[in-house]
Parts: C-alpha cells; sequence; structure tokens
C-alpha cells in the first residue's frame, strides 16, 4: 500500500470530502422544495455526486492509496447509499 502524497492529500481526499458533503446537501436542499419534480432534479444531483465518490474511491484502490479491505468496506456503504437515493428518486416520480 502505498501512502497519499502530500498533493494527493489534498487533491483526492478533499474531493471525496466535497462529494460526500454535495451527496448530503442537495438531498438536503431537495427535501425543502415544493414540487416533486424539484425534490427528484436535486436527488439525481445526490445520485451523481455519490457516482462521483464511487469512482474517486475506485481510483485510490487502483492508485494503491487504500488497502483492499477498507476498499471493501466503504464501497460497500456507497453502494448502500446509492441504492436508498435511488429508492427516493422513484418515490418522488409522478405514478
Amino acid at each position: 500500500m502505498k501512502l497519499f502524497s502530500f498533493e494527493e492529500l489534498f487533491g483526492i481526499t478533499s474531493q471525496m470530502r466535497r462529494c460526500s458533503v454535495s451527496v448530503a446537501s442537495n438531498l438536503a436542499e431537495g427535501s425543502g422544495r415544493n414540487s416533486m419534480k424539484d425534490k427528484a432534479r436535486f436527488t439525481q444531483i445526490a445520485f451523481g455526486w455519490a457516482l462521483e465518490l464511487l469512482n474517486q474511491l475506485i481510483l485510490s484502490f487502483d492508485f494503491e492509496y487504500i488497502e483492499e479491505q477498507k476498499y471493501i468496506e466503504i464501497r460497500e456503504k456507497i453502494t448502500e447509499v446509492t441504492v436508498l437515493i435511488n429508492g427516493l428518486y422513484k418515490s418522488q416520480l409522478p405514478k
């Protein structure tokens, strides 16, 4: 396993943190919207941020910055979150 270099520490990890915050922030903002269309749009944005976070996790593993067990653990958590966001999105669609 390699350690994050100083630049990468403030690159990948900073972007991963921003993605995590953006997932929660978009879900919060969407929950305050009046129309289901607006709620669904912010849910879609949150889903996209979650996928970006997953991509950065995969890259971190590929670059050997994270151990396999930790990678699997975090990937499972991101998968759980995306499944929940997808379910929320589907509940916001017109019936």
